[in-house]
Order: C-alpha cells, then sequence, then structure tokens
C-alpha cells in the first residue's frame, strides 16, 4: 500500500490549525470576558461621576440663588462650564 504523502500533510497541517486556532479561541474568549468586565465597572463608576456633577451644580445654584451673588456666580460658573465643556460633559448634562 502505497501511502499519498500529500493528503497526509495536508491533515496533520489541518490539525495543528486547528489546535492553533483553539488555543486563539481560549484566549480570546478570556480577554473578551475580562474588558467587558472593565467595561461594566467603567460605566458603573461613569455613572456615578454624573450623578455628583449633577447634585454638586444642583447645589451650586441653589448656594447662589439664596446668596443673591451676581459677579461671583459668574466667575464660578464660568469656570466649571468651561471645564464641563473640555470634557465633553455638557451635551450629557443637557440631555
Amino acid at each position: 500500500m502505497e501511502i499519498n504523502w500529500v493528503i497526509l500533510g495536508w491533515l496533520i497541517d489541518m490539525i495543528l490549525n486547528g489546535f492553533v486556532w483553539l488555543i486563539i479561541a481560549a484566549f480570546s474568549v478570556l480577554i473578551i470576558d475580562m474588558t467587558d468586565t472593565w467595561t461594566r465597572k467603567a460605566i458603573k463608576w461613569m455613572g456615578k461621576v454624573d450623578d455628583w456633577i449633577r447634585i454638586f451644580i444642583d447645589n451650586l445654584f441653589k448656594w447662589i440663588q439664596k446668596k443673591n451673588l451676581k459677579i461671583i456666580s459668574s466667575i464660578i460658573l464660568l469656570i466649571i462650564f468651561g471645564i464641563l465643556a473640555q470634557l465633553g460633559i455638557i451635551p450629557k448634562l443637557i440631555t
């Protein structure tokens, strides 16, 4: 019986490629799970920071209205809104 070396080489190549892709898939699933966890934590943290910013600005507006401050309130709000605009939070506060 004669061995067809081309077919044997093709079979060995397919098996080795299968193992390599299995290893790549296993590492990819692990990396995707880790980054998915990190993304969820980051989104929760962003929600908390957003709530803190909203509370801070609301309290600042109430304080300014209570004290009836015009010039100081303008400067403080200009600084705060400038920082929030640079961070890209202003559109989120508007919606």
